[in-house]
């Protein structure tokens, strides 16, 4: 174990699985307690907080869905109960689904923009009060929001969302010396997208050609970006929104 986020106390959304649970993971390793929060999957998180206690670090799993403001708050309740404070802020939790425009319904933009856009503003909200000069909050976006992929409107527009959302709170909550930032992944290798059915197909092998490192992105290519923003090594940095994707653009 590395000591690089050592005292400090993490919360990461939707890190039951895939890139959630590589950053939670990642943080622990270098010291930082972490919140493990879960949507749906339980057992997931339980295995994450299992894997994390098993390497020699601290975590607890904590339910509630990011899109509901009084699950949101007490999520936030929850961490800073069981480890008295609260230092970096992970807005992971997110979902997906590509469709054309003409196939687009409420329920499809809803869905997405409750999540992907309003989890973050819910869970940044209820933390905000918690986080201290120094804290770190750190946007899980993506790399959508450059290549624009034909079909994804609707999630590329909650990404889009995302990022600026990074850029005013960075303006917002610089005064308070609280960093802001985004890191926005390439296609990754996770249960999601394998579920999705993205690995193996045509999408992943047209990605890959355009991806200058030539493969698909691991969850532990993203983890330690992750980690940097939450670490003093990053203390000059804020609004970024780092393209996390071997150099696809």
């Amino acid at each position: 174990m590395s000591n690089k986020l050592t005292g400090k106390v993490a919360l990461v959304t939707g890190a039951s699985k895939g890139i959630g649970a590589g950053i939670a993971r990642a943080l622990a390793a270098e010291g930082a307690s972490v919140v493990v929060n879960f949507a749906s999957s339980r057992e997931g998180a339980d295995k994450v907080v299992g894997e994390i206690t098993a390497a020699g670090g601290k975590a607890v799993a904590v339910g509630g869905d990011v899109s509901k403001a009084a699950q949101a708050k007490a999520l936030v309740a929850a961490a800073v109960e069981h480890f008295g404070r609260l230092d970096v802020v992970v807005n992971n939790s997110g979902v997906y689904e590509f469709l054309p425009l003409e196939e687009v319904t409420e329920e499809h933009f809803h869905r997405q923009f409750d999540v992907n856009v309003l989890g973050p503003i819910l869970v940044t909200q209820a933390a905000l009060p918690h986080l201290k000069e120094g804290a770190s909050i750190i946007n899980v976006s993506s790399g959508v929001t450059r290549i624009t992929p034909p079909n994804s409107g609707v999630y590329s527009g909650t990404k889009g969302a995302v990022d600026a959302l990074t850029g005013v709170w960075a303006r917002e909550f610089g005064p308070r010396k609280i960093r802001v930032n985004a890191i926005n992944p390439g296609l990754v290798e996770t249960e999601g997208t394998r579920s999705f059915g993205a690995i193996g197909s045509e999408m992943e092998s047209h990605f890959v050609g355009q991806t200058p490192l030539g493969r698909t992105g691991q969850v532990d290519d993203i983890a330690p970006v992750a980690v940097f923003l939450a670490s003093d090594d990053a203390k000059w940095l804020t609004g970024e929104t780092l393209l996390t994707s071997g150099g696809m653009r």
